[in-house]
């Protein structure tokens, strides 16, 4: 990583679904090389694996677990194995998500050609694999009367991009339950969890290069030259440029931060183009 943040989760289990993915896969490292056990969550379990087992060769402990985040009954298997071999959770991470072109206009997929089932996919792994995921797990930390939970909302979720209406929408959601949630949970369980999100500015990922790069030359597609215009700091964020934030709202340095939407975007949300 070549990046020295220090932040002490020694003793701390930290949970993230979407966890072999390039973004989770980032903030697992982060996470570990903190202190926390960290459990790698994903729908492809060899990948989960891999990326705990690159943790266990440089950082520390580390499981792979394969999980569904829209299935209740998958989680709580998940929930069991961390507590048998980690013993408890202290930070989840919401990190599942996404988008899929079937769901995303395009020359050749109108408004109008996109299926219900695609719309809801997308709805549904950002939204309800947020609340599931936090259902399962946040009982853990209402237990014990504490932890941290963070969400992936988006700079989608303050002014809707073009072309991506089922994961735009969805993004919303997610800024809107982790409001709810930080609520929720400070009302009715326990003062001292709390609820939080990223919203990230632009960052290359494999689900979204084929919208901002072009494969054959590399260069930034007419989308990307836009999204650099409409990014103060001129360039794309990178991975790391999120860990310092996931790490200060893991730690008691933002212990009285709650319901936050924290962007991490270049200044693109403060600029109106003009």
């Amino acid at each position: 990583m070549g990046m020295d943040l220090q932040v002490d989760l020694r003793n701390k289990v930290a949970v993230l679904t979407g966890g072999a993915g390039v973004l989770c896969a980032g903030m697992a490292e982060a996470l570990a090389g903190s202190g926390a056990k960290v459990a790698v969550l994903d729908l492809r379990e060899e990948a989960a694996e891999k990326v705990a087992q690159e943790i266990r060769a440089t950082r520390g402990l580390a499981i792979g677990v394969g999980v569904d985040v829209l299935s209740k009954q998958s989680l709580e298997s998940a929930r069991s194995r961390i507590l048998l071999e980690l013993g408890t959770v202290d930070i989840l991470i919401n990190g599942a998500g996404g988008n899929m072109p079937q769901a995303t206009t395009s020359p050749e997929r109108s408004f109008f050609d996109l299926t219900a089932e695609d719309i809801r996919k997308v709805l549904e792994l950002n939204f309800m694999g947020t609340v599931l995921a936090t259902q399962v797990f946040g009982e853990v930390m209402v237990k014990k009367n504490k932890g941290v939970i963070i969400n992936i909302s988006s700079m989608a979720a303050y002014t809707p991009l073009t072309r991506t209406i089922a994961y735009s929408a969805a993004k919303a959601a997610v800024s809107n339950v982790t409001q709810w949630l930080a609520v929720h949970f400070n009302q009715e369980y326990s003062k001292e969890i709390r609820v939080n999100a990223i919203a990230p500015g632009f960052l290359i990922t494999d689900q979204n290069r084929y919208l901002l790069m072009d494969d054959a030359t590399g260069e930034a597609t007419p989308r990307g030259q836009a999204v650099l215009a409409a990014t103060p700091m001129g360039k794309y964020g990178r991975m790391e440029d999120l860990l310092g934030a996931v790490l200060f709202l893991c730690s008691e340095a933002s212990s009285f931060v709650n319901g936050a939407i924290i962007p991490l975007d270049g200044a693109f949300s403060a600029y109106s183009g003009v």
